[in-house]
């Protein structure tokens, strides 16, 4: 195997074995050692390929907001109106809840950190704010062309983006006490014009 290979593969492995003792442990419960441990690598592999635990910290984030991100984009990309794509963007909702991997409990990890580390914040910070200038060029398009509300487009974007966080947290409070994945449909579609639903 070639060393670019191979120690691409050591980074992967890190990445996946941190996130699993974040999401069991906690940012601060998780130690550098315990990851190597885990990792079965020496302190020496895992700061070759991350300066710090923060850093490894904030690629994950990085890696789970970006994914979100392009997901959002190609179901923008493929969707015959605003208004099909905000409903299909609804669906992944459903995906994160069922907790792959235990990013729910990594996400709390973010934005527990977030409160407390600027850096952390601002990774935190930036991709919600793309979010919600993304939504918000949808919900002006989906306006102009009649499937959506005449509504104010920044407003109805970060509404959109609090219902998202909202449910996630929601779910991990209180995982039964609603279909999360159709509460969030639900609010979508107050978005969406009538006659536009059938269509939707």
């Amino acid at each position: 195997m070639p060393p670019q290979q191979r120690g691409q593969e050591s980074r992967e492995h890190i990445l996946q074995v941190a996130g699993t003792c974040f999401a069991e442990n906690g940012y601060d419960g998780t130690g550098v050692a315990e990851i190597c441990r885990r990792a079965e690598m020496s302190k020496g592999a895992f700061y070759h390929h991350f300066p710090s635990k923060q850093a490894l910290f904030l690629e994950l984030l990085n890696r789970w907001l970006d994914g979100l991100e392009g997901q959002f984009f190609a179901i923008r990309a493929e969707a015959p109106s605003v208004a099909a794509g905000l409903l299909r963007m609804t669906e992944m909702v459903r995906q994160i809840l069922t907790d792959a991997g235990g990013q729910l409990s990594i996400f709390i990890e973010f934005l527990s950190q977030a409160r407390r580390e600027p850096a952390v914040w601002e990774a935190t910070i930036a991709p919600y704010r793309r979010y919600r200038a993304l939504f918000a060029e949808m919900i002006a398009e989906g306006v102009r062309e009649g499937s959506l509300q005449p509504v104010d487009p920044e407003l109805a974007a970060g509404a959109l983006v609090s219902l998202g966080v909202g449910v996630l947290l929601q779910s991990l409070l209180d995982g039964d006490g609603a279909d999360w994945g159709q509460v969030t449909r639900t609010g979508v579609q107050m978005l969406i014009r009538s006659d536009s639903q059938s269509g939707a």
